[in-house]
């Protein structure tokens, strides 16, 4: 296993991968990037952030709260919308629209728009950092004198663990 919590040649967690390595690989690093960046991450932010990479799939806020609530009595909605929101500023994490909900991100020290393939039968969401889709977006765009503010790619179908046999 590389540094990173998937590997960009396979960004779908092998069926029997050491998944505690990967939450420690990735708390780790983004304890070593906000320090770096002179940015606190407080012990509910790094909670959020652990609670967030507990599954390879995409999580909602409120899922979030819930599982938070035990282990924080009174957490509440803004509780999670700030560390969130704390979370996608230092590009720890990234929100998937389609279904509303968050997902870490396995390339934090550069900043990037993500890229996503979405299983429809497990859930699970792996990132893509292409720079060539980004380039054709924005050459696209530019064409039609459309200027960008963000582009996130969400794509939905099945993971080679929900694919059937060939």
């Amino acid at each position: 296993m590389t540094t990173t919590p998937t590997s960009p040649e396979a960004p779908f967690p092998a069926p029997h991968h050491d998944h505690g390595h990967c939450v420690a690989t990735a708390l780790a690093r983004a304890e070593a990037l906000c320090q770096l960046r002179g940015a606190r991450l407080t012990g509910l932010r790094r909670q959020v952030l652990e609670l967030v990479w507990q599954s390879h799939g995409p999580i909602g806020a409120y899922d979030l709260l819930e599982r938070l609530r035990g282990l924080r009595t009174g957490a509440a909605p803004p509780t999670v919308y700030r560390a969130l929101d704390f979370l996608m500023d230092q590009g720890l994490v990234h929100r998937i629209a389609r279904l509303n909900a968050f997902v870490g991100c396995d390339h934090p020290e550069a900043p990037h728009q993500g890229q996503f393939l979405i299983c429809t039968s497990c859930g699970t969401a792996a990132e893509l950092t292409e720079p060539e889709i980004a380039r054709a977006i924005d050459r696209r765009a530019a064409a039609l004198g459309f200027q960008v503010e963000s582009r996130t790619v969400e794509v939905t179908g099945l993971c080679p663990r929900c694919r059937p046999p060939a």
